[in-house]
């Protein structure tokens, strides 16, 4: 019959196992210096307010110094510009949320391009991020125009008889330039 180690001598083996991996651990450079890391990034789609944007939310890897600014550059699914948005970092918060103005020509399992730069009080850049985001859906689900129409969720009298908020004949925006 084959005799099989003792419970304590695995436990020995698998720890020091562990401390050899941890010690082949790449310690290099990279990543020193790092402000942010991104903690999220989603799509969102308002079906109740017809739109889209992306949303992309940054963690501070290290205290955050005054007068940052985090400046998200999101490629427009429409084609042309991108979107530019500025946002402050604030100190005392743990997390930084950059959300884009409203989108048109979202297309399912397309990655879309997103550049931040965090800038210094001076406005040099202390750290890049570059990234991209896909969708799981088309912009197509969302209704063609909002279903309330203000903070009390009042009913879109323009919908009236089109519960699914389309618009037989309503203009689509021109997404050939976003291809």
């Amino acid at each position: 019959m084959p005799r099989f180690p003792s419970r304590s001598i695995l436990v020995g083996f698998a720890l020091a196992a562990a401390l050899a991996l941890g010690a082949c651990r790449d310690t290099g450079k990279e990543g020193e210096g790092k402000l942010f890391e991104i903690s999220g990034k989603i799509f969102v789609f308002n079906y109740r307010l017809a739109r889209a944007t992306y949303v992309v939310t940054l963690r501070p890897l290290q205290p955050m110094g005054e007068g940052q600014m985090a400046v998200a550059s999101f490629q427009n699914p429409a084609g042309g510009a991108p979107f530019v948005v500025e946002q402050k970092v604030w100190p005392k918060l743990d997390k930084v949320s950059l959300e884009s103005p409203a989108l048109t020509c979202v297309v399912k399992d397309k990655p879309y391009a997103i550049a931040i730069s965090i800038k210094g009080p001076d406005g040099a850049v202390l750290q890049k991020i570059d990234t991209t985001l896909m969708s799981t859906e088309d912009q197509s689900i969302i209704p063609d125009r909002p279903l309330v129409i203000d903070q009390l969720y009042t009913a879109n009298p323009d919908l009236a008889g089109h519960p699914d908020g389309k618009l037989p004949g309503e203009p689509k925006p021109d997404c050939s330039k976003g291809l």
